[in-house]
């Protein structure tokens, strides 16, 4: 599938008259604005023009660029909205998009969405927008928007300050696409033309925003945002007194030039930020977790993507965040001080450098580092790039200096990547080669890989492989796993019937097979399946997966805690087995939405069978009830352990107002005996200026007679107060 030969353009006006931000988008400065009415649909199928008429205008002054937009409605009745809480997502849900790509690079980019209800998202788009995973909403910044709801229709304008977006100054033109969600309609149109196989903030598929005169430079754009937090806590397992804390801190944003940011932060607190999910680990090793704190967002991929999935160098988890040996979750590590340096020189080169002061914890054995990252990229051809990282984490001493780079528990990464996007996204994939250097002197501290991926409308295929010697292990990266050799090719064939029910089908099929050096071949994953795509949207899959594994070390397929002195399969046995897989996602449109997973067959000696599923009831538009719940039936001969594990997370999110959120969410799980309740209350006074109210607490639980704890017996607790404002100089 290639790119359309011939982009398309439209010119924007600057207003002199003003724009009222009131949702309606009836004033004059809209008459002279060029209407764009002609998108093509791309779901449930792309080579119709869209069923439901959309108009898009554009303008702007010296200070915003606005957005106008008239969505009609050919279906009676209301609107597909998930709550009032920003930055929401799913399928199905009704809204605007804008996406602008402002250094014309077809890989980074900024993205805008508006709900009829008036609630805004907004995020980053990186990679060029192939996945869903591209998108970024956890990132935060000001802007304006409103919306109004009309019989037949409704419209929404938007307001971007040019100080919230990154462009070059004097740029003739930017790329930009948009798109509309429609429910009612079952309908996904885009403008320009994209493929259905892409996703709509597809970066490779914009047309071109020419300005009717070069835009200037915005002026100084420093932003300061400093916080109080106000913290009582108290351990009980260890029998430590209660402890309040008063806490003090911020970040400032600077921009150095409109295209390039720097970012300083004192004292960091995260506490707002939502505990990650808990899920059932029945794997050897190191579970991924996204980064949400709004520091580490802005240009995440310059520092985040290198590598592959399974072998990141860097990983900004790593820093300000440790782990709880006694509920398995992430806490806070202490940061004293960060800056990070981010952004476009011009259309060809980004540039990154991030240099981090994290405290020492005794609880969970942690020294001070100090750790630094810097990053180069230079884009290749239309959309290709190459990019160098530098990864430096040293332990502090009373007498270290920047210069002075021996003598310390270190650990340092050299990398370099080659990212390839070649006819229109039909070729795309990358190559790498990391090497790192530490005190140790272990043999094979580096990884290399290379990945290729082909897709059309009718054929997906992928191949990777890796190379990860058995000494590499980056300090500040993910790599679950080293010391092996892995190929994995997958491929999906897609069939496009002539029907009401079925929108796509077809077979599926992945291998990955991994040896090393010492014990040869020691596992394998194959898989083979059918999927299908429904014309509301509901996806069912069906595969049987074949494994092999070799023990390189002691394993409890139950993964039970170590207290528990579970007899483990033995370092040096090996396994095969097989099971059948089913996933079902429902309609995401309907109120009550849900997606089911089952799992049955054999597990390394024994057999296994499993259920989980997600279930939503939406309450329009005031809240989200959901369920997470998961169930792991283990069975082992003896003398191995067997297991009934379980998952249970309830949750509340309620919005009452575009300002007033309350989420809290209850979480269960059976492999850590933990109970955990986190609520959360937010009121968003002004722009990105926040009050939070939090709480924590972890119990002991389990069904079993095991250890020393009497169920309900606390662990820990902590609530938090906490202010923010965003104050621009």
């Amino acid at each position: 599938m290639v790119a359309q030969s011939t982009r398309p353009t439209f010119t924007i006006y600057k207003t002199e008259t003003p724009v009222v931000l009131d949702g309606v988008g009836d004033e004059a400065a809209w008459t002279n604005a060029k209407v764009m009415s002609d998108l093509q649909q791309q779901f449930p199928y792309d080579t119709l023009p869209a069923k439901t008429k959309t108009e898009f205008r554009f303008t702007y002054d010296d200070e915003f660029l606005y957005v106008s937009a008239k969505a009609y409605d050919n279906v009676k009745g209301g609107h597909v909205i998930s709550s009032l809480r920003r930055d929401f997502r799913g399928a199905g849900l009704d809204g605007i998009s804008v996406v602008l790509d402002p250094f014309q690079d077809l890989t980074n980019g900024f993205f805008f969405g508006l709900s009829p209800a008036g609630v805004q998202r907004e995020g980053l788009v990186s990679n060029g927008g192939m996945i869903s995973e591209d998108l970024d909403l956890s990132w935060d910044n000001k802007w304006y928007a409103e919306a109004r709801i009309h019989d037949g229709y409704w419209t929404a304008e938007f307001a971007i300050p040019f100080k919230t977006l990154r462009f070059k100054a004097g740029a003739p033109a930017w790329n930009i696409r948009f798109y509309r969600i429609d429910s009612k309609e079952n309908e996904r149109a885009c403008w320009p033309w994209t493929p259905r196989i892409f996703e709509p903030m597809n970066l490779n598929y914009t047309g071109e925003m020419i300005w009717d005169a070069p835009l200037k430079n915005p002026g100084s754009n420093i932003s300061i945002i400093p916080y109080a937090a106000a913290r009582t806590s108290r351990n009980f397992q260890n029998e430590e007194p209660r402890k309040d804390q008063l806490q003090f801190g911020g970040d400032a944003k600077m921009a150095i030039t409109p295209s390039l940011n720097l970012d300083l932060t004192f004292n960091p607190d995260f506490s707002q930020v939502e505990v990650d999910r808990q899920v059932t680990n029945l794997d050897r090793f190191e579970l991924f977790f996204p980064e949400r704190r709004q520091f580490f967002l802005e240009n995440a991929d310059l520092f985040a993507s290198f590598g592959h999935l399974r072998a990141r160098p860097f990983f900004s988890r790593r820093l300000g965040i440790t782990r709880d040996p006694n509920t398995g979750q992430n806490i806070q590590n202490k940061i004293y001080f960060g800056a990070r340096l981010s952004g476009n020189l011009n259309k060809f080169w980004r540039i990154g450098f991030l240099n981090m002061q994290t405290a020492s914890d005794e609880k969970t054995q942690t020294p001070s580092f100090n750790n630094t990252v810097a990053t180069v990229q230079r884009r290749v051809g239309k959309n290709s790039n190459l990019r160098a990282i530098l990864i430096n984490q040293q332990l502090f001493g009373n007498d270290t200096l920047p210069f002075k780079l021996g003598g310390y528990q270190y650990n340092r990464i050299a990398g370099l990547d080659y990212n390839y996007n070649f006819l229109g996204n039909k070729w795309t994939g990358n190559v790498f080669l990391h090497k790192q250097f530490s005190e140790s002197q272990a043999a094979a501290q580096f990884a290399h890989g290379y990945s290729l991926v082909y897709n059309t409308r009718t054929l997906n295929f992928n191949w990777y492989h890796q190379v990860i010697g058995s000494g590499y292990a980056p300090a500040l990266g993910y790599v679950p796993r080293n010391g092996y050799k892995r190929i994995s090719p997958s491929g999906n064939y897609f069939f496009y019937p002539n029907s009401r029910i079925l929108n796509n089908h077809g077979p599926v099929a992945d291998m990955s097979v991994l040896w090393d050096d010492n014990f040869g071949y020691t596992d394998h994953e194959y898989t083979v399946g059918y999927s299908a795509t429904f014309q509301n949207q509901a996806t069912l899959l069906v595969n049987v997966k074949d494994f092999y594994t070799f023990l390189f070390q002691d394993f409890d397929p139950t993964n039970s805690p170590s207290e528990d002195m579970a007899v483990k399969l033995p370092t040096g046995t090996d396994y095969r087995y097989t099971w059948v897989q089913a996933n079902f996602l429902s309609d995401p449109r309907k109120p009550f939405n849900f997606e089911l997973t089952g799992i049955a067959g054999r597990y390394f000696n024994g057999t296994r069978k499993s259920i989980s599923g997600l279930l939503n009831y939406r309450i329009q538009p005031y809240g989200v009830f959901s369920l997470d719940v998961g169930y792991n039936q283990i069975r082992l001969p003896d003398p191995y352990r067997s297991a009934n594990i379980f998952l249970a997370g309830p949750r509340f999110d309620l919005t009452l107002t575009r300002s007033v959120f309350f989420t809290t969410f209850f979480q269960y799980n059976s492999q850590y005996r933990n109970v955990n309740i986190n609520s959360r209350f937010q009121w968003r006074f002004k722009p990105v200026s926040d009050l939070f109210i939090v709480y924590t607490d972890n119990y002991y639980y389990t069904f079993e007679e095991v250890g020393q704890y009497t169920n309900f017996t606390p662990k820990n607790r902590a609530l938090v107060l906490k202010l923010t404002y965003w104050l621009n100089m």
